[in-house]
Formats: structure tokens, C-alpha cells, sequence
């Protein structure tokens, strides 16, 4: 009897060794696994040009499809770049300079526009430059998970203001969709550096 008490109370001492030792084992041989995303496979860079019905002319993404804004407060002119692949739209919107006070007004609007995503933008930087066409060009780039990232807009300061704001429509982390950014943000930039406006329409 007390032979047999003994063989269990060793054997479940074993038992409780080789579990120790495997425990042990685990938690030495875990390794916490950085934080992936998928991968995302980009075309290259390719451009083609604007209809000549519009007011303005530039080159934009060949991959992407040139649509009508049908938003209520859309006006004439007003497009959306819409990349298909990567749900991602860049609202284009134009409108006429009649005035000193309509510029004033549009500048005032744009500048609203970027910082209303102060309260979620980690920052906002302000970047005003000249076009190679000889316009002002002045670039808002956002950082944080914000809906737009990358906004701008163009004018001559008489006649011609032209804005551009990229979205992506997604519940995702902007760290994830960072190479999708990168990629359309130089899209925009090379709309700037194309942009030039279309006389023949009035």
C-alpha cells in the first residue's frame, strides 16, 4: 500500500517536471511578432492628360478615372480623380476669380478646410511654393489618421483658383495605408507641376 502511494507521488512528480521544463521552454522560445500589413503592389507612375473642355489642363494618373464631382454642392468643373485599385478619390474643384475679395475668400476657405482636422492631425504643414507654369501653389500636408492627407490649391490671383484634396474612404490606419499616400501625394504633385489653365474656355 504505502509502495504504491510512493510510485504515484513519484509518478506525478515527473508529470509536474516535464511540465515546468515545457513551460519554461515556451516562454524562453516566444518571440513577439511585429505588426504587419498587407502588402500592396503599385504600378509605376504613368500620366495622360486632361480633356480640352475644361478650364484648366494637367496630367493626371493613368490608373486612375477621371469623374464628375455629383456631390449637392458640387459646381461646373468640378472633378474627382478616382483611383479604382486603391479607393482613393482627389476632389478637384475650380472656380473663377471675379474679384479681390473672391480670392480672399477661397484662400480663407482652403486654410479652414485643412485645419478643421486640427483636433485629429498630429500636424499640419504649410507649404507655399511657385509652379513651373509661374502660379502660387500652396500645399497642406496632414499627418495623423485623418481622412485627407495631402490638400492644395493654385491660382494665378486674377482669374483662376484651383483646389485639390486626397481621400481614402476606409476605416484603416493611415500607417497601413502609408504607401498609398505616398504614392497618389506624388500624383498631386505632379498635377502642380503640370497644372496650366485652358484660355479657350471662358
Amino acid at each position: 500500500m504505502l509502495g504504491c502511494l510512493l510510485k504515484k507521488i513519484w509518478l506525478l512528480g515527473v508529470v509536474n517536471g516535464i511540465l515546468l521544463l515545457s513551460a519554461c521552454y515556451t516562454k524562453r522560445d516566444f518571440k513577439p511578432k511585429p505588426k504587419g500589413y498587407h502588402y500592396i503592389e503599385l504600378p509605376p507612375h504613368k500620366y495622360v492628360l486632361t480633356p480640352d473642355t475644361l478650364p484648366y489642363i494637367f496630367e493626371y494618373s493613368a490608373h486612375a478615372r477621371l469623374l464628375n464631382d455629383t456631390s449637392f454642392m458640387a459646381e461646373r468643373y468640378w472633378m474627382e480623380i478616382y483611383y479604382p485599385a486603391f479607393t482613393a478619390n482627389i476632389n478637384v474643384s475650380y472656380k473663377r476669380i471675379r474679384s479681390p475679395k473672391d480670392l480672399r475668400d477661397y484662400v480663407n476657405d482652403c486654410y479652414k478646410l485643412a485645419q478643421k482636422h486640427n483636433i485629429r492631425a498630429e500636424s499640419i504643414e504649410e507649404v507655399i511654393t511657385k509652379t513651373p507654369n509661374g502660379m502660387t501653389a500652396v500645399m497642406y500636408q496632414l499627418e495623423g489618421d485623418v481622412p485627407t492627407t495631402f490638400q492644395f490649391y493654385v491660382t494665378d490671383s486674377v482669374r483662376h483658383f484651383f483646389r485639390t484634396s486626397l481621400y481614402f474612404p476606409t476605416s484603416q490606419k493611415n500607417d497601413s495605408l502609408a504607401p498609398l499616400i505616398r504614392y497618389t501625394t506624388q500624383d498631386m504633385v505632379h498635377i502642380i507641376n503640370t497644372l496650366r489653365w485652358n484660355d479657350r474656355i471662358k
